[in-house]
């Protein structure tokens, strides 16, 4: 590979790659393209220019062979079931080319292939929520964030499962081609906007595990159902009739999160779905959601997304102005 290709996007193709992790990126850069007037040169690669077999059966003819491609502005690498047993070829030619484009580019799994590369030692990453643990373990010179959607470290770029690949591309765009154009791309493509990268990859409800008794089940039920009531421990332990004491323990012990931190997760949760989906002031949500006042939710938002309220808003559902004084009812 000679020169980088300004404005070019190399996506790797191998047997059993995940086929959304190739085409929802391409469909963004080919959008932002169409868009912009200044089209990226988006070319797909297998190691031999073969077909390729996706996971889900469907066959993709890549452009040419990894090879004879130059170096691209933005290398791409998907994941799939096909990165559990990489071709040591594929290793190879990523440790060897890969540093050479300005930018490198891995969605699901496909941070796996560049962690086998070398490619990402001592960098900040992410990948689907279900492999963090053995990517961690397996490579202990990554940091591995198992929470957000996606993550830059440099020239290096890595997305969570699937449609945070997405994400991850319109977050290019922009970068490239200004928030207008991603802007436009994403009403094109019904996904709204780019959600933020630190939005966390799954739910309070997901992150938690359901309790094995009864009791402790309603309560995590009840909690997601009623973010606006008295959850303190004390409140809660009489719901499920048990001490405070014991009911924290027990809690714990059967979900994996203190009561306190899965309150905060489902207020945090519920909140963000208010922002992205209605017209409700933040006072309003900020009471509906428990938080009590616009400062308290605010305070919120910036430990856990580094965000206040009204810039979260802006990001993610950008199509609603709001006056500062409707805003804050």
């Amino acid at each position: 590979m000679d020169g980088v290709t300004q404005r070019s996007v190399l996506v790797v193709v191998f047997d059993d790659v995940q086929s959304l992790d190739v085409t929802g990126p391409m469909e963004v850069f080919a959008g932002a393209g169409h868009h912009s007037g200044d089209p990226y040169e988006i070319r797909t690669a297998s190691l031999d220019g073969a077909p390729v077999r996706t996971s889900s059966g469907l066959t993709l003819v890549p452009d040419c062979a990894l090879p004879d491609v130059e170096t691209p502005h933005t290398l791409l690498v998907p994941g799939g079931s096909g990165t559990r047993r990489p071709t040591p070829r594929l290793i190879e030619w990523l440790r060897e080319h890969a540093g050479n484009a300005e930018r490198i580019v891995s969605v699901c799994s496909g941070a796996l292939l560049l962690a086998e590369a070398g490619l990402l030692d001592g960098r900040r990453v992410t990948t689907h929520w279900s492999l963090c643990d053995h990517l961690a373990r397996t490579y202990p010179d990554i940091d591995v964030d198992p929470d957000p959607i996606f993550v830059r470290d440099g020239n290096i770029a890595t997305s969570a499962g699937v449609t945070a690949g997405i994400d991850l591309a319109l977050a290019l765009v922009e970068e490239d081609h200004g928030r207008q154009t991603a802007l436009t791309v994403a009403r094109h493509l019904v996904v709204f906007l780019r959600r933020p990268g630190n939005q966390a990859q799954f739910s309070a409800q997901l992150a938690a595990q359901t309790a094995r008794r009864e009791p402790l089940r309603e309560v995590q039920q009840w909690i997601t159902e009623h973010p606006d009531a008295d959850l303190s421990v004390e409140s809660l332990a009489k719901r499920a009739s048990l001490s405070p004491r014991h009911f924290a323990r027990a809690f714990q012990l059967e979900t994996g999160t203190t009561p306190g931190r899965f309150v905060e997760r489902v207020r945090l949760e519920q909140a963000r779905r208010l922002l992205e989906d209605t017209s409700d002031g933040v006072g309003r949500i900020s009471r509906a959601c428990g938080y009590g006042t616009p400062e308290a939710m605010r305070r919120a938002f910036v430990k856990a997304l580094g965000t206040a309220p009204a810039e979260y808003r802006r990001r993610f559902h950008p199509y609603s102005p709001f006056s500062p004084r409707e805003f804050a009812r």
